[in-house]
């Protein structure tokens, strides 16, 4: 089987949910070279065909629709999981300047959607609540492990931005999703897809065996905020989408797919 690159963040829910295909904890005959990217870094590199498969942001994929396949399973999408607006305590002034993990992420998508007219200020996740802190921007908008802990900091939240969504929709938000390339054989796409979806089954089912693993990747090493972040953002719909996690899907990008 030819060598295919796989890009992935270094968050616990992928590393966790990759930890059996990587590690080969469970049988396969991929032969994968992984690299570990920024969300937005991921993003790129759909935007330019550099991965075969890879984790991206959902509100990207019309973008990409032409040249990548949505995957079944491996994505991230829920409820109670959405981006946190926050801003320096005590602020009261009007928010012009939001620091977002980057221009094609579901975040900034979400951003756009409900706090009009606000200027995005791409950068590092892991950047984000320091700079809101310095006054770098107005607010600022977590994700991954950052709004787990944001109030260990002088921020208080402004806005759940997937509370926002599920109000709106009363569904669950889509975050992140797992492609591969469309001139990839379909056998080999199905067999990927079967593979991630037992990938995250075997997690569930021996959730300690990847804590090495996902601590050598993870921003936060504290055990209660990588299993936070784990319970947040891999369930039932990271190993199938089902009929309403496509429902959603479509209500954030359209009919795509």
């Amino acid at each position: 089987m030819k060598r295919l690159v796989l890009h992935i963040s270094p968050c616990p829910n992928d590393t966790f949910a990759f930890d059996a295909i990587i590690n080969r904890r469970i049988a396969h005959d991929f032969d994968l070279e992984v690299e570990y990217k920024d969300i937005e870094e991921l993003n790129q590199g759909v935007l330019t065909g550099v991965a075969d498969i890879s984790k991206i942001s959902y509100s990207v994929y019309p973008k990409i629709a032409d040249k990548y396949i949505l995957l079944d399973s491996g994505s991230a999408l829920g409820r109670g999981n959405g981006q946190l607006l926050v801003r320096r305590k005590g602020e009261r002034g009007e928010i012009r300047t939001v620091a977002s993990p980057g221009i094609n992420t579901t975040a900034n998508a979400l951003l756009m959607r409900y706090f009009e007219g606000v200027e995005s200020v791409p950068m590092l996740f892991s950047d984000i609540a320091a700079a809101v802190e310095r006054g770098d921007t107005d607010a600022g908008v977590l994700i991954h492990e950052g709004r787990f802990v944001y109030q260990r900091r002088n921020l208080e939240l402004v806005a759940d931005l997937g509370k926002l969504w599920e109000a709106e929709t009363g569904l669950p938000l889509p975050l992140g999703a797992i492609v591969i390339k469309r001139d990839i054989a379909d056998t080999i796409r199905k067999q990927f897809e079967s593979l991630l979806a037992d990938s995250v089954r075997y997690a569930f089912e021996n959730r300690d065996v990847s804590r090495d693993f996902v601590k050598q990747h993870a921003q936060e090493l504290e055990d209660e905020v990588i299993d936070k972040h784990i319970s947040l953002f891999v369930n039932n719909y990271t190993v199938s989408l089902g009929r309403e996690g496509y429902e959603a899907v479509r209500r954030l990008v359209g009919e795509v797919f």
